[in-house]
This record gives structure tokens, C-alpha cells and sequence, in this order.
């Protein structure tokens, strides 16, 4: 921390020992075997918390998420009491922007950092994306919700994540990214020469030996990128282009199998369900730039 100290003058910052918060990150068992409790900095004593805040997210000392997921749910719905007063005199663009405004960006914020973690706190964070349609479209707690998540054409909290990492390796891979997440997006085959892929689209997954490492952004985003289809994963595809095809396609796999076709001169995704009696074709075509 001293050689940090130094850094940060030399670059005209001051590290405030005051304001500086102390974690330890590990699985349980891991834990238990540290017995250092504080930590000497510079002239403060810092005591070891349990959960700390960095760039609104709240981090815990086993990354379990629980906190930051309490805190959002916390605002989410407190938002929601604020705008259930006041819906009745909006019409519905307004009430879904001032809804965008207070809940979905708490939602979306960092939400990449809640890819891997228990279903159930995913759950706690869908909760509120659905009060947050009932509210929009005055729909009934006893009604389902399904069907108006995609009225609002809003992807669940679980796509939401996926979208964002997705979105961030299509940044990475066409040098719009910082260099820090670059640097984890690998051609398959170029780290292990031995290696061959016939996509040159694939990217190279490292090996890890526990669930958080499954977790990190260089596991978890070139995982993710590989799932998609090669027709999405082009990267001569527009990031306009890229954004629309991605979210129509994890609409499409959440409502059951489809086919997903980029013709040469336009992207067309075509999907094709049977639900009991009813046969439906959904195409979105968007010019490719």
C-alpha cells in the first residue's frame, strides 16, 4: 500500500487512508484460517469488513452477492412505492421511462458481476423487474407474467446479464473496450497451438478449478460468446446490428428452440414455434452496416 501511496503522488492523487475500506474475498473455509482483523495504513487502522461498496456494488467477503442484490431490491421497490402514487396521472411512455429511469438502471448497473450466483437471488432481482411491469401495464399480482415481459419486449434479469457480457466481448473483440478486459479474449487455438478450431469466431476458455473462477469475465464472457450463434457472432456486424440481433435471439431462446439465419446482405432471424395448436413465424430483418 505504500508503493501505491507513492504511485498516486506521483500522478497528483491522494490515497485517503480514512475513507479506505478492508475486505477479505475466499470461500468459507478459506476464511476461517485468516485471523487478521486490522490492517495498518499509512496513519489509519482498518478494521476488516464483511461487505464493502466499490462503484455502487455491494461486494461481500464470500462474493455470494447477497447484499448487492438486498440493496437493489431495496431501492427497486421503494421506487416502485414512490411511482404507484402518481401512475394513475401518467400515461403509460411516461410511467415506463420514469420505470427505466429509477428501476431498470439499478437493475442493469454492473449486473455483469451477478453472472454465476444462486438462482435464488436472480429470483429476488426478477421480483422486481415484475412489479415493475405490473405497475407499468396495471397487470394483476395473480396474473402471469410472461406474457407481459414480452409485450414490453423487456428480457428477464437472467438475459439481461448474458446481454451484457455479450455485448462486452463484441467491444473487446473490435478494439472498443478497455485494454484490462481485452487482454482476457482469445482466438481458440492461440494460446495452445496444439489446438485447432474450425470457427475462427471461437474464443479460447481458460480452465479453472472452482465456481468463482467459473464466474470471472475471462471464463464466463468468451463462454457466453461461444454459445451464440456464428451468424451473431460476425464481427463485421454493427454494434446497432449486433445489440438488435442478440436481444432478439435470447427472446427466441426464451420461449423454446429456433432457427437463427444471417443472409448475405441483411439479418434475418427467423423463429418457429408450436404451442398446442398455434403455428407462428417471427422475422426481424435489419440491414447489416
Amino acid at each position: 500500500m505504500a508503493d501505491v501511496d507513492v504511485w498516486m503522488k506521483a500522478n497528483r492523487l491522494c490515497l485517503n487512508a480514512q475513507k479506505t475500506q478492508l475486505i477479505w474475498l475466499g470461500s468459507g473455509q478459506q476464511l476461517e484460517k485468516i485471523t487478521v482483523t486490522d490492517v495498518q495504513l499509512l496513519s489509519a487502522n482498518l478494521q476488516v469488513m464483511s461487505t464493502v461498496r466499490d462503484l455502487g456494488v455491494v461486494i461481500d467477503s464470500r462474493l455470494t452477492m447477497a447484499d448487492h442484490v438486498t440493496a437493489i431490491c431495496r431501492s427497486g421497490y421503494y421506487q416502485l412505492r414512490q411511482l404507484r402514487c402518481v401512475v394513475q396521472s401518467l400515461t403509460s411512455e411516461a410511467a415506463m421511462t420514469l420505470v427505466h429511469s429509477f428501476v431498470s438502471t439499478h437493475l442493469d448497473h454492473c449486473n455483469s458481476v451477478l453472472y454465476g450466483v444462486a438462482d435464488n437471488q436472480l429470483q429476488r432481482l426478477q421480483s422486481v423487474q415484475n412489479a415493475a411491469a405490473q405497475l407499468v401495464t396495471g397487470t394483476r399480482r395473480s396474473e402471469h407474467i410472461t406474457p407481459v415481459l414480452q409485450s414490453l419486449h423487456w428480457l428477464p434479469v437472467r438475459q439481461r446479464i448474458v446481454y451484457k457480457l455479450a455485448t462486452l466481448i463484441h467491444k473487446c473483440l473490435n478494439g472498443r473496450a478497455p485494454s484490462y478486459l481485452a487482454e482476457y479474449c482469445h482466438q481458440a487455438g492461440t494460446r495452445r497451438p496444439g489446438k485447432r478450431s474450425a470457427d475462427t469466431s471461437m474464443l479460447d476458455i481458460p480452465r479453472t478449478r472452482t465456481a468463482l473462477g467459473d464466474r470471472s469475465f475471462a471464463v464466463a464472457g468468451p463462454r457466453i460468446w461461444n454459445s451464440l450463434p456464428p451468424s451473431i457472432r460476425d464481427l463485421t456486424l454493427s454494434a446497432g446490428t449486433f445489440a438488435t440481433l442478440l436481444k432478439t435471439y435470447l427472446f427466441v431462446k426464451g420461449r423454446g428452440a429456433g432457427v437463427f439465419e444471417l443472409a448475405p446482405q441483411k439479418c434475418t432471424l427467423r423463429y418457429d414455434t408450436i404451442r398446442s395448436d398455434t403455428y407462428s413465424i417471427f422475422d426481424v430483418n435489419t440491414t447489416s452496416k
